[in-house]
């Protein structure tokens, strides 16, 4: 590459990088009405958005205040720079899923850095254009992933209701188990009373009215009751941020080794959930879709910018981001909008927060967990096909039983798996009917049997001829021990690769062998290359044995005869 080039090169990358990552004009409202639109539906995010953040940073082991400061900074952040209108982002319920175990393995201290780290893989995925990967993940893995985070989310509120002590265990089903076993229940009924009223009261103004913000109608009643009634319950407290350190430290390189995996797992869900539930948000409204890539580089910078204040890992969450759309946001002001009312909360009410009791944020989370998971979506899912099922089942139980990211791994597997299995079984190879044949030479019968001979066999391969499906292919061929010549019709074969290809070429080695001739008809282009790669045309079989229709494969055949 000459000098030239590489500048040419390198200034295309900067363009790149300049354009997935720069806000521009038109992403904010144009209008005075536009921005009093957005204003609106950030408020209400923004009250929906406040339990949610205080429970998620208790759920994940932090406490409230770095719970809510990560929904400020990153939900600012990643709504300027990230690339969805709608999205609205900050601490999730699946994030926390991973943050449990990090904390018990690294302590609480090492997230602020985990979550930098993070965002800095975010922000190359990004830039190196990985965005639209998340289309490769199959909706059977969506949902049971989606599911197997709602029953940890469900299970995780269990020992904060019961008020039992984090164990050391921080796998969720024995830790779930533990505070079961380990509960004082002549204690628990005030804490449970208190949950299933915070339920009972969302439930309800649900009902009576869809975009009221019950999460947060809900925990006001239960803190006023709690504090009314004298109630025995442990409450949040002073949001005490004079302990959150701003800026990290430069880690060893030894620290680095030993953060980087589990950085790596915080990445690839803040990538993937984030780019999930910008596909909803575009699913639900008539704007412009995401620019995947653009996203990408918002969460990294949301996840950075969340690190050096001293919070938590973010995503873009799903239910918010629902709530912003059914709140008529038309822009991504909405969700900055959001993120300055919780600013708001934490500089001017955060006294009011401290009566907030733990049991109430649970009931919450526990009430989100349920509706997470679309259980007509699900009833579908299970009875579209078996295969479906097998992959929904298997992705749900091992995000429960082992992390998010092995769901996930474990869910694509088995998808491509079933796919192979699928495509293996609709691969074919046999021999071509008489009328089939009559009908591609344009000749009658009579003409055919004349062309035709018992030592001509017509065989034609449909479907793709893979590993998966090479083993059928010399199967099926190797019997044939009648004829002189064989005419292999390749024209309805859409896959192939090498391992296919191998299998042609050691059946037509093994023809040659018992002095059968291989006639191979209607090559496709896009397949010469592979062939080529196993002598086909060439050591395997010449040019004289290659037809371009059925007729000229005929002809040749009955000169290998003659």
């Amino acid at each position: 590459m000459t000098a030239s080039e590489t500048t040419d090169t390198a200034r295309s990358a900067l363009r790149t990088i300049r354009s997935r990552t720069l806000p521009r004009p038109g992403d904010f409202p144009q209008s005075r009405r536009g921005w009093s639109i957005d204003l609106v539906a950030g408020l209400t995010v923004g009250i929906v958005a406040l339990p949610l953040a205080l429970g998620f940073g208790i759920g994940a082991g932090l406490g409230a205040g770095p719970g809510l400061l990560t929904a400020i900074v990153a939900g600012i952040v990643a709504a300027i720079f990230g690339g969805s209108r709608l999205q609205v982002s900050g601490p999730t319920g699946a994030m926390t899923v991973v943050l449990v175990p990090v904390v018990a393995d690294h302590g609480a201290a090492a997230v602020p850095l985990l979550a930098v780290i993070a965002g800095i893989i975010v922000i190359a995925a990004g830039w190196l254009g990985l965005g639209r990967a998340v289309t490769l993940v199959p909706w059977p893995v969506v949902e049971g992933f989606t599911v197997g985070i709602a029953t940890i989310i469900f299970l995780q509120q269990i020992p904060i209701l019961l008020d039992v002590p984090r164990s050391r265990d921080h796998d969720t089903l024995p830790a779930t188990i533990h505070a079961l076993q380990s509960a004082d229940w002549n204690l628990a009924g005030p804490r449970i009373a208190i949950a299933a009223g915070v339920v009972a009261i969302m439930v309800l103004l649900r009902r009576i009215r869809p975009t009221f913000p019950g999460s947060l109608v809900a925990i006001l009643v239960a803190a006023v009751a709690a504090s009314m009634l004298d109630l025995d319950v442990r409450t949040i407290g002073a949001l005490d941020l004079g302990a959150t350190s701003f800026g990290v430290d430069v880690p060893s390189w030894s620290t680095l080794d030993e953060l980087l995996p589990a950085a790596a797992i915080i990445a690839a869900l803040a990538a993937l959930e984030s780019l999930l539930s910008a596909r909803v948000a575009d699913g639900m409204s008539d704007l412009a879709p995401t620019d995947p890539d653009r996203e990408l580089v918002g969460q990294g910078l949301a996840n950075v910018a969340a690190g050096l204040v001293g919070g938590m890992p973010a995503t873009g969450a799903i239910a918010r981001t629902a709530v912003n759309v059914r709140a008529g946001a038309r822009t991504r002001a909405a969700a900055m909008f959001h993120g300055i009312v919780l600013l708001a909360v934490l500089l001017g009410a955060s006294g009011l927060v401290a009566y907030v009791p733990y049991a109430a944020l649970a009931g919450v989370l526990m009430l989100t967990a349920v509706r997470m998971v679309d259980v007509a979506a699900v009833g579908s899912l299970l009875r579209a096909s078996r295969s479906d099922a097998v992959i929904f089942v298997v992705t749900a139980g091992t995000t429960i039983a082992f992390d998010l990211i092995t769901a996930v791994e474990i869910g694509v597997a088995v998808t491509m798996v079933l796919v192979l299995r699928t495509m293996a079984r609709a691969s074919s190879v046999g021999p071509e009917a008489s009328a089939t044949l009559a009908a591609s030479m344009q000749v009658g019968d009579d003409e055919l049997h004349e062309l035709l001979d018992e030592r001509i066999l017509v065989y034609r391969l449909d479907g793709s001829l893979f590993f998966g499906a090479a083993h059928r292919f010399v199967d099926e061929l190797a019997s044939l021990d009648r004829a002189r010549v064989v005419v292999l019709r390749l024209g309805g074969l859409h896959v192939l690769d090498s391992s296919g290809a191998q299998a042609l070429a050691e059946t037509i080695e093994a023809f040659d062998h018992r002095g059968v001739q291989v006639v191979l008809c209607g090559m496709q282009p896009r397949h010469r290359k592979v062939l080529s790669a196993v002598g086909i045309p060439g050591r395997r079989i010449g040019d004289d044995r290659l037809a371009t229709d059925l007729r000229d494969a005929i002809e040749r055949a009955h000169a290998l005869v003659a």
